[in-house]
């Protein structure tokens, strides 16, 4: 199923999924796997710099080769979910560097956090002197991950795109 993208063209889909794939790409090679020549395709992409589809390159590390093989989900339940609650929390999240994504959620609970650190008992110290420090936090749920299955990001989500 295609999902309509207003703006975005079969060349500017494939443009978006191969740089997903290898930010590192020289135009040229871009070029020729989408079709077009240089000049076009690097116009393209800098107009998807330009309206914030493309925010940014960066390397994407191996967080196992890194010692950060720990990889914790979650549940936060807050006391309070008015607009400033919301928002103060929000900006502390910000300011945690284990917490790898945060996920405002519709459910029993308001916040999904993704966790990531060395150990367990590494995480047991970011939770208790970060996490349930947090504004608000009512109470939390841990689940902790064995695997990592599949993680792709919006690479994965770009092929379906047609």
């Amino acid at each position: 199923m295609q999902k309509d993208f207003p703006g975005l063209d079969r060349f500017d889909r494939s443009i978006l999924a191969i740089l997903a794939e290898d930010g590192r790409i020289p135009v040229a090679d871009l070029a020729r796997r989408i079709g077009l020549s240089k000049s076009p395709t690097q116009a393209r992409v800098k107009r998807l710099e330009a309206d914030g589809i493309i925010k940014g390159y960066r390397a994407l590390l191996d967080p196992i080769r890194l010692g950060l093989d720990h990889v914790a989900f979650v549940e936060v339940r807050l006391a309070d979910t008015r607009e400033k609650a919301l928002a103060d929390f929000n900006a502390a999240v910000r300011k945690v560097p284990e917490i790898e994504q945060a996920h405002m959620i519709a459910s029993n609970f308001d916040y999904l956090l993704k966790i990531r650190t060395g150990s367990m008992s590494e995480y047991r110290a970011v939770l208790a002197e970060k996490i349930s420090s947090l504004p608000h936090v009512a109470n939390t749920s841990t689940f902790v991950a064995m695997e990592a299955v599949k993680e792709t990001g919006v690479s994965g989500a770009l092929d379906a795109m047609g």
